[in-house]
């Protein structure tokens, strides 16, 4: 299962157990942290999640600023609600992607507001799978 953290929206995703496609699953808008972590908990024991891959939203260069400090520290308390273990991986410009992906599909208003933080998190997913799969 993977999530793409955000203030307001929080993009869920998961993929098949051959690890072959990522599906979006559901945005959760939230904008309590502690209700957030138990969001995802709860969706996470719902989906029987094995790993959780969270966005870590670094700077273009690289390095990591506020923001990333801050979903560090979410994957932390997601870890230790969950009991899940929580892989922080690169999400640098999978909005974007996931913006153009909506723009090609027409997606407009409300409803792309609802489901780009989901396209997000599968774009997570799909590169944390794609990385898992090359290092064997």
């Amino acid at each position: 299962m993977s999530v793409d953290l955000g203030k307001a929206r929080t993009g869920i995703a998961i993929s098949d157990e051959s690890e072959s496609f990522a599906f979006p699953k559901q945005v959760i808008t939230e904008y309590s942290e502690e209700r957030l972590v138990a969001k995802i908990c709860a969706a996470a024991n719902e989906l029987g999640a094995e790993l959780i891959v969270a966005g870590l939203p670094k700077n273009m260069d690289g390095s990591e600023g506020f923001r990333a400090e801050e979903c560090r520290s979410v994957a932390e308390k997601l870890a230790d609600a969950s009991g899940i273990e929580v892989v922080l991986w690169d999400e640098r410009c999978t909005t974007l992607s996931a913006h153009t992906v909506l723009n090609m599909n027409d997606t407009r208003g409300k409803k792309r507001k609802q489901t780009v933080d989901a396209v997000a998190a599968v774009m997570i997913l799909e590169d944390y799978l794609a990385f898992r799969k090359n290092r064997k």
